[in-house]
């Protein structure tokens, strides 16, 4: 069955490349959904890899775009970016924008169980099946090339993905990820609305739960940057240490680097995305073109 088209909303010329703003209907989330695609100078040619970025809490497709530079690097290395947005929108649920760390603008990145977030939430299936799928149909990506990253629940969300899907993703890296939710009130918010009180249910999407069982194909490495002056930090809402751990203790190759004065913002991505982009061009651009 083919895929429809996504409708573009608006497009921007970027470091030879350029930024296109998409909708298209989601049969995962039954409703909307917007993204951002990247398209360097290299895809006016052939396919290329395709990186997927998620964001964190309150940010849309267009915060990674607008905030992160990531365009120039992603033109060197012949990279395709994606970021789509971090929930549903506008579905009718009743208080779905009361709170900013659940409902709108906070997905989480799992499949909501609970009535009436199961009938839209389904943020999971929509990053690892659909969207990709999509990507596929319309743009010249190479789907057995990619990676994933992102930021805070976008954090989560990378390593989740990854971790659950081996072979699926050949890369994997986050900035300040929730790397134990389990363990923090905002998974604890997240994961008991979306997913129930069963907390058995909530190790499917615990980063520092899934690397006890599944790691990554041939010990590929996963990168981690945490800021050592931001806040979620000091708020054990982030807890890097307990995904330290964990990988520590079956063998996951694991980089986590920590940065004295830096905080939460895309202020520290900025700083540092060059190197995450370079971490995935690695292992999908072939070697000689990095």
């Amino acid at each position: 069955m083919s895929i429809p088209a996504p409708q573009l909303i608006s497009q921007h010329s970027s470091f030879g490349g350029t930024v296109g703003f998409y909708r298209h209907h989601s049969e995962a989330c039954n409703s909307e959904m917007k993204f951002s695609v990247y398209l360097p100078p290299q895809a006016k040619a052939r396919s290329i890899p395709v990186l997927y970025w998620l964001a964190g809490l309150t940010c849309t497709e267009e915060t990674f775009m607008i905030k992160a530079g990531a365009q120039q690097f992603a033109a060197q290395y012949g990279l395709i970016l994606v970021a789509p947005d971090t929930s549903p929108r506008n579905t009718g649920i009743e208080d779905e924008d009361r709170d900013w760390d659940f409902g709108s603008g906070a997905g989480f990145y799992v499949d909501a169980t609970q009535i009436p977030w199961s009938k839209h939430y389904q943020m999971y299936s929509y990053v690892v099946d659909e969207l990709p799928a999509l990507i596929a149909a319309h743009f010249p990506a190479q789907p057995e090339r990619q990676g994933i990253f992102g930021h805070s629940m976008g954090g989560h969300g990378a390593l989740v993905c990854a971790l659950r899907n081996p072979q699926r993703y050949q890369s994997v890296s986050a900035f300040a990820p929730i790397s134990a939710p389990i363990e923090c009130a905002w998974g604890q918010k997240a994961f008991s609305g979306y997913l129930g009180s069963d907390s058995e249910t909530w190790r499917d999407y615990d980063a520092s739960e899934l690397v006890l069982t599944q790691k990554l194909d041939m010990g590929r490495t996963i990168l981690i940057d945490q800021g050592l002056s931001d806040r979620f930090l000091t708020e054990q809402q982030l807890l890097p240490e307990v995904f330290e751990q964990a990988c520590a203790k079956v063998g996951q190759p694991l980089v986590l680097r920590r940065h004295q004065g830096y905080d939460h913002s895309y202020y520290f991505i900025a700083t540092l995305i060059g190197d995450h982009i370079r971490h995935h061009a690695e292992v999908l651009v072939r070697s000689e073109a990095v």
